[in-house]
């Protein structure tokens, strides 16, 4: 579960800010969003099952999702994919000489196992300048590490004695850890690469080739396909299946070495995914079945939604955090919601996964879909430095419009368009 992520210094943030899914005290309008889009972790903390994030274009909405998909990447990878001349690839925030050699920073707040963890580290291109992780045993949190440059200090608990010198300066502790079997290092890697998962709406190729092995896995099989076609894409079945090719069977003006590259490098082997369709006659009668090629027959809109229902259906069923950038593109509106609402639920989301996306859909900003503490927002400043912010932190009345407010500018993260009546001289 994810409670909280922070990051400064990177790409257009300029300072410290934090991504929360903490529930705040607050009441919704409607009832059923206390009930229904929040759970106890316990006495004290309430979590979000859902959050959406708006902003203008170039705000840096996509740049939250970069970062924690950095942070990811530097934590599973720095020990083993990078060597000790590499740079660390951040981007600190371009814009302000201040920051310009300062390092960037990053922390994760989760739950894992039920325990409650923070890890974070801070680094520049040439180092890691400070990393730690602390939990929560009980009520009061302890550290498990901490590092300053060179010096890393680590208690009996986490058990990595001797680990310290064999980190290099563009490493992290955390992923050398893991690489020397530290359980917990390795636990936190599990989570962050199976748990904590990060996809991008535009590119649809990965999280659609792991649909397929679900499917040809007959993991979640019904389930996807059930969504799929609930969805009313007109799709009555699914088949996948994988069929044996050479390099005879390619097109012909593909070049012979192209040809032997293509075999070689997809095994022999191409997936087939098939749609099923029924077939009319004039009266409306039912005749037969027809078979449409997902990829040349159906639309873009079929083919996002097909490449999503795996990555969905798994985060439901294994209480996973999937984080969606530019959600609802290639999206009907109405299909998005219903995305949404199969988070924000009791009956479909028992096992409290959390669904975090961005997205310029305005008819998602409602006050009988989303509590306030839901609605992110991002938004640059004069100086093209980003700050994101909750609905939450504004006192408004409780039957307030969202979209209304939002379109109106009240909470700003919207594009201030100049006068475009004379763009086109129609004298040139």
């Amino acid at each position: 579960m994810l409670i909280e992520f922070s990051i400064g210094n990177y790409r257009s943030f300029k300072e410290p800010v934090t991504f929360s899914m903490v529930a705040a005290n607050l009441v919704a309008k409607e009832k059923k969003l206390d009930e229904n889009n929040l759970f106890a972790v316990d006495k004290e903390l309430k979590l979000l099952k859902s959050a959406a994030i708006y902003g203008a274009n170039a705000s840096g909405k996509s740049n939250l999702i970069k970062a924690l998909n950095f942070m990811k990447w530097l934590m599973v990878n720095s020990s083993k994919n990078t060597q000790s001349t590499e740079e660390i690839e951040t981007e600190p925030f371009r814009l302000s000489t201040e920051t310009e050699t300062k390092p960037s920073y990053f922390e994760l707040v989760f739950i894992m196992n039920g325990q409650k963890y923070r890890y974070g580290f801070e680094a520049t291109r040439k180092r890691v300048t400070s990393e730690w992780l602390f939990y929560v045993p009980k009520s009061r949190e302890t550290m498990l590490f901490e590092r300053e440059l060179d010096t890393i200090k680590t208690s009996k608990k986490y058990n990595a004695d001797g680990i310290q010198q064999k980190t290099r300066n563009n490493a992290l502790f955390l992923s050398v850890s893991a690489q020397f079997n530290v359980e917990l290092a390795e636990q936190i890697l599990y989570w962050v690469t199976d748990k904590l998962n990060i996809i991008s709406g535009l590119h649809d190729q990965t999280y659609l080739n792991y649909t397929v092995r679900c499917l040809l896995g007959n993991k979640n099989r019904n389930d996807i396909i059930q969504l799929i076609k609930k969805l009313d894409l007109g799709i009555n079945e699914i088949q996948v299946e994988q069929v044996d090719f050479t390099s005879d069977s390619l097109p012909k003006e593909i070049p012979d070495e192209l040809k032997k590259l293509i075999v070689k490098t997809e095994g022999g082997r191409a997936t087939s995914i098939k749609t099923i369709h029924r077939k009319f006659d004039e009266k409306g009668n039912y005749q037969s079945l027809e078979e449409f090629n997902l990829r040349s027959n159906e639309s873009e809109g079929t083919q996002k939604v097909f490449a999503l229902a795996g990555p969905l259906i798994t985060a439901l069923k294994e209480g996973e955090v999937l984080i969606i950038d530019e959600f609802d593109t290639r999206l009907h509106p109405l299909i998005s919601l219903a995305i949404v609402e199969l988070f924000n639920s009791q009956e479909t989301n028992p096992n409290n996964a959390q669904l975090i996306f961005v997205t310029h859909d305005t008819n998602l900003l409602s006050n009988k879909i989303f509590r306030r503490d839901q609605v992110w927002f991002t938004e640059k400043n004069r100086y093209g430095a980003t700050d994101l912010y909750s609905l939450a932190e504004y006192k408004i009345r409780n039957d307030a419009s969202f979209e209304s407010d939002y379109i109106k500018g009240k909470y700003g993260a919207i594009p201030y368009i100049g006068n475009l009546n004379h763009l086109i001289d129609s004298h040139s």
